[in-house]
């Protein structure tokens, strides 16, 4: 509650709550939040408001390259700033985890006032300090700028203190999440390029296919998670493939009946792999939805015979995406189509084989694509 003796009015104590309470929910926030980079935006965004600042910047401190960067800094163009360690305020408080409180930019030797002149902005009181994790060691530093009522002080540097505290927790768990992610995705992408590298003819099919796939699903507004799950599915899709046999897989010309039943096992062998892998709760389906992209609408397709609403979304998607890729791609017993003959293919298939809507939901990303450079590598971070 503040020095011995202190004595608080009543509005004094109610600000107080209001502030604590405040910090409370912030910290329920940023520990849900697991990305990094919205992480970030959250915690600047709140410790602005909750500080009373016109401003505010979370630098986090780079090690291996001895800088502190900022992924966002508030007001400022740029999505990221990079510099040394040591230069400015900020780096003597990465360097030594002391607290710089200054009221007045101008009168203190301490404070570089080239960037004010750059960005034409008017500093006057900064207060910045160290973030520290439970080990003591400095992850980063806070600044805050310019607080709206005269200058910062003592209360205002313990609630920062609180706050530097709890980010400190979160941003590392969020780093560490991010790496498991990282380590995640690499496995998948070798287990997808493993098959693309067994038949010359079909490489980088598992890639287009998840191009294909995500761009449709963007146009129909699937959800980050949603996006997420078909990513995975799609690169996998064809991993059941690694049970088949390269005399089957490689084959130059037409499949006999037997062959062609060989090949359509691939699809149960895929679900039958993917569900020994383990999978957290929210990408369950991904072993499902992968081996729905055979699936018709009218029934007649493979493994499992489903029908119209029977098949999920993202398995009709899949299913567009993955006779589309085929169709304009290079095959030893055929050349490929152009994308208007596949597309007249893809119109003939509505309503027998594929979903009217997700044909014309993947026309429009195509086009869009195709005219206007884009290029999808991951599922993006949007809800």
């Amino acid at each position: 509650m503040g020095k011995a003796g202190e004595r608080l009015t009543r509005a004094e104590l109610e600000a107080r709550l209001d502030r604590t309470y405040r910090l409370l929910e912030i910290g329920r926030a940023i520990n849900a939040e697991t990305d990094l980079d919205r992480l970030l935006q959250v915690v600047i965004a709140e410790t602005t408001r909750l500080m009373g600042a016109d401003r505010s910047s979370l630098f986090l401190l780079d090690r291996e390259r001895g800088e502190l960067w900022s992924r966002m800094a508030e007001g400022m163009e740029s999505r990221e700033i990079r510099f040394p360690m040591h230069l400015g305020i900020a780096g003597h408080v990465a360097s030594t985890g002391e607290t710089i409180n200054i009221p007045d930019a101008y009168q203190d030797p301490r404070f570089n006032p080239e960037v004010d002149k750059k960005t034409g902005y008017r500093t006057h009181s900064i207060l910045t300090m160290a973030m520290k994790n439970k080990l003591g060691e400095i992850l980063g530093v806070f600044q805050c700028l310019n607080k709206e009522e005269g200058a910062f002080n003592q209360e205002d540097e313990r609630l920062l203190q609180s706050l530097a505290s709890q980010t400190a927790i979160a941003i590392e768990n969020a780093q560490l999440y991010e790496e498991q992610k990282k380590q995640f995705n690499s496995i998948i992408e070798v287990l997808a390029s493993s098959i693309d590298a067994r038949d010359p003819y079909t490489a980088g099919h598992s890639q287009r296919v998840m191009e294909y796939t995500l761009g449709t699903a963007e146009e129909m507004n699937f959800s980050r998670k949603g996006l997420e799950t078909l990513r995975l599915a799609s690169l996998l899709h064809d991993y059941g493939k690694i049970g088949v046999h390269d005399s089957i897989l490689r084959k130059p010309g037409i499949l006999t009946a037997e062959e062609y039943r060989a090949i359509q096992e691939h699809v149960v062998k895929t679900k039958e792999i993917l569900e020994n892998l383990y999978f957290s709760q929210d990408l369950k389906e991904i072993p499902s939805i992968a081996s729905f992209h055979h699936e018709r609408i009218d029934g007649t397709g493979y493994p499992f015979h489903l029908h119209g609403s029977e098949i999920p979304l993202g398995g009709k998607i899949m299913a567009v995406a993955d006779v589309f890729d085929a169709l304009t791609s290079h095959r030893p017993y055929r050349n490929p189509s152009s994308p208007e003959e596949a597309f007249a293919i893809l119109d003939q298939g509505i309503g027998s084989h594929f979903d009217g809507e997700v044909v014309v939901a993947f026309k429009r990303y195509f086009f869009q694509r195709r005219e206007g450079g884009r290029r999808i590598e991951e599922a993006p971070e949007t809800e």
